[in-house]
């Protein structure tokens, strides 16, 4: 495909996804792209990650498990991509359809509204229980506040790994890039912990998860800081300097980059140190503004994420719209 293709493909995606997300029938009849990555993943850490081998045999296995994924995910999704192009406007229309597979807006939005809505109606309880369907660490060790700032954090870096990526990847490359980083994203959230049995298996996949995420991490934070920019109760000003400032001391090359920007714009302080399972993480502050955050932050948060969306939408279709005068 063109890149005009891969653009129009990518506009559509986005909206088809935000109006209707992923249907849940379909979920339960067939699953869905990133759970059959997932089977894939899951067997090939069956078959390559040995326990008694050492550990560099183990790193080296892990790579060359990382290439069969990319490898099987690239084929299937070029061979779909290829077989949907060359049949015209139709294909297009089908291509993203399924590339909104890929995409997270809607569910994203659902969940971390989940949690506000929990704190509303069923307090610190009810709270714990929704923000457990999003972030990894010990929902009982959260006071309200650290529930809240979970949501929030959550909500900042899965826009970018979950919408900005791919959608940023589905443009440079189609239906087979957005399909590649999906592969290398889930990769790195099932093998690329620092955990006994995949601290030197995962190494690639979570070195290559880095890599892929660098430009998308930092084109959400600038969508955030220019959604600050068009509400009334944000900081535009506040997320540029939290951005700048506290973006690169975060243990993630990628993850601070929209947490900073959010945590500025929304007078708050976000990641710090936190618990995962029974072990204390420690992080960097993100912003420097109050820590106690309430559902009312979710809300401001939830605000700038739609309006964040939205100037991603508006971005891919000015850059539509000026490949198309360029071509003319």
């Amino acid at each position: 495909m063109s890149w005009s293709d891969s653009f129009l493909v990518l506009i559509l995606a986005l909206g088809v996804e935000a109006a209707f997300g992923y249907p849940g029938r379909l979920y339960t009849g067939i699953g869905h792209p990133v759970t059959w990555i997932g089977r894939l993943i899951k067997a090939l850490d069956g078959s390559f990650n040995r326990e008694a081998w050492s550990g560099r045999r183990r790193r080296a296995a892990g790579a060359l498990a990382l290439l069969l994924l990319l490898a099987v995910t690239g084929l299937a999704a070029r061979s779909v991509e290829f077989a949907l192009a060359s049949v015209g406007a139709i294909g297009l229309g089908a291509l993203a359809i399924l590339a909104s597979s890929l995409l997270a807006q809607r569910s994203l939005h659902e969940h971390v509204a989940a949690v506000s809505t929990g704190l509303r109606e069923h307090g610190i309880e009810g709270g714990r229980a929704a923000v457990a369907m999003i972030v990894g660490r010990d929902p009982q060790s959260l006071d309200e506040a650290g529930i809240s700032r979970a949501a929030i954090e959550s909500l900042a870096e899965n826009f970018s790994d979950g919408i900005v990526a791919p959608a940023f990847w589905l443009g440079v490359g189609g239906l087979t890039g957005a399909a590649l980083y999906k592969a290398a994203n889930t990769a790195d959230s099932m093998i690329g912990h620092r955990t006994p049995r995949h601290e030197t298996f995962g190494w690639a996949a979570a070195r290559f998860d880095d890599l892929v995420n660098l430009p998308a991490s930092r084109l959400t934070a600038f969508l955030i800081v220019a959604a600050a920019a068009l509400n009334r109760n944000a900081s535009p000003h506040g997320a540029l300097r939290a951005l700048l400032r506290d973006a690169s001391h975060h243990r993630s090359p990628n993850a601070g980059w929209p947490e900073a920007a959010m945590a500025g714009a929304l007078g708050l302080r976000l990641a710090g140190p936190r618990i995962y399972g029974n072990v204390r993480v420690e992080d960097c502050w993100m912003g420097d503004g109050r820590s106690e955050a309430t559902a009312q932050d979710i809300d401001r948060a939830l605000v700038l994420y739609r309006t964040a969306c939205g100037l991603l939408f508006a971005v891919a279709s000015a850059l539509l719209i000026a490949m198309w005068l360029i071509t003319r």
